[in-house]
């Protein structure tokens, strides 16, 4: 009787981390979502039309470092993952959140006057930080090498933060 208990003790606080990235992945969605929604981005705007441009390409090359096997959208290592310290993640540990985040302030900077997208946006920025943080704690706990790659490179800004 004690050991089915637990094992489902066990069970319970494995699956924690797990509920809690499922949850960061539906806020990370959701905001998306409405800062499009919130801040149309018109053809017209040059600057923000760029940074959004430079979004996708920080995007598409993090994931050309980031193969599809070692990729995962939830903030949780994936099993026989490996750490990817070159391209993007040379100088920034979470270039997909970045480029998300790059896209997103485009978006909502292009659309006119004050909009509830500038919250959503702010959410979001929010939100991708718990997310980074979450992530780099399990990280450090999987690779022993992860706090010397920390320690070396930025988190969304090379050299800023």
């Amino acid at each position: 009787m004690t050991r089915t208990v637990g094992r489902r003790a066990t069970k319970r606080a494995r699956g924690a981390p797990h509920q809690m990235a499922a949850l960061l992945v539906a806020a990370q969605f959701g905001l998306v979502a409405l800062v499009a929604v919130f801040g149309a981005l018109p053809l017209h705007a040059l600057p923000a039309s760029i940074a959004a441009g430079a979004g996708v390409l920080l995007g598409a090359w993090a994931l050309l470092y980031n193969r599809p096997g070692n990729f995962n959208i939830r903030p949780v290592p994936k099993a026989g993952g490996v750490l990817v310290t070159g391209g993007p993640y040379r100088w920034i540990r979470h270039p997909m959140y970045s480029a998300l985040l790059l896209v997103a302030a485009s978006v909502t900077l292009a659309a006119p006057g004050v909009h509830p997208g500038w919250a959503c946006l702010i959410l979001l920025a929010v939100v991708l930080g718990i997310k980074a943080r979450f992530e780099e704690a399990l990280l450090g706990a999987r690779f022993a090498d992860y706090a010397t790659y920390a320690g070396r490179t930025s988190r969304f800004l090379p050299g800023i933060y």
